[in-house]
């Protein structure tokens, strides 16, 4: 059996911290399942009132993270089938002249 630890300075704890009401282990299955805090800056944290709307406003920031993702996505993926050319690219066309004779 192992012997418990007598601790000699008996000043360690001030007066005020009363544990007489504490309960062992009452997060401890919170705990368990795993935590993780976020500090915030000060004027980050004076814009949110509560954990509630940073959540919310996180998850929006995901979910434009993620149509952004799937936008940029779907331009690299290149088209099925031939597109028609841009308004711009005809308005180039329209002014450039076709033979070598008309542009001399």
């Amino acid at each position: 059996m192992r012997q418990r630890l007598q601790t000699t300075n008996a000043d360690d704890m001030l007066r005020e911290y009363d544990f007489g009401n504490a309960v062992r282990g009452q997060y401890h299955g919170r705990y368990r399942q795993g935590t993780n805090v976020v500090l915030l800056d000060a004027g980050v944290a004076d814009v949110f009132p509560n954990a509630t709307a940073v959540n919310d406003a996180l998850w929006l920031l995901v979910a434009v993270a993620d149509a952004m993702a799937f936008r940029r996505q779907e331009r690299t993926k290149g088209p099925d089938k031939a597109q028609p050319p841009t308004s711009r690219g005809r308005r180039k066309n329209a002014n450039a002249t076709t033979s070598k004779a008309a542009r001399a």
